[in-house]
């Protein structure tokens, strides 16, 4: 499928022409040669190139990761990516661990609110920080309950 124009190119990739705009300024994407017709053509290797940009970002990675793992002339090699895939799940497995906690300070939150006086509803009168640090009820983090 080689040869498409702009246009093509980014509605077979499934984005927009400004998102191949935008990976061309980013070095993403290199600006592809004029064809025959005197329009820039897209390849099947830019097509390759659009459609593993578009899978890493699903997968998390920021465009300058993305960049890192396609490099200058393509030249990464698979323990490359394998790393880098390894340190992007370290990374999702410590924002999972911030995210239970804070799943955890807002079930807790929920629970005494709404089964208790807004005088038992602690969360409402300390600040962000003592929530985090765990500075009131127990000492382990544990809101109150009413009685």
């Amino acid at each position: 499928m080689a040869g498409l124009t702009i246009g093509k190119f980014a509605e077979a990739g499934g984005v927009g022409v400004e998102t191949v705009r935008f990976y061309q300024r980013r070095g993403l994407l290199a600006p592809p040669a004029r064809g025959r017709s005197g329009f820039r053509e897209y390849t099947d290797d830019d097509r390759w190139r659009l459609a593993f940009i578009r899978r890493a970002r699903r997968l998390g990675f920021t465009l300058a990761e993305i960049s890192d793992l396609l490099g200058p002339a393509e030249a990464r090699s698979t323990g490359e990516i394998v790393r880098a895939a390894e340190a992007k799940l370290a990374a999702v497995a410590d924002q999972f661990v911030e995210l239970a906690r804070l799943q955890c300070r807002l079930r807790r939150l929920v629970q005494v609110c709404s089964h208790g006086s807004s005088d038992d509803c602690l969360a409402l009168h300390v600040g962000d920080r003592q929530l985090a640090d765990g500075q009131f009820g127990d000492g382990h983090g544990q809101l109150p309950t009413s009685a």
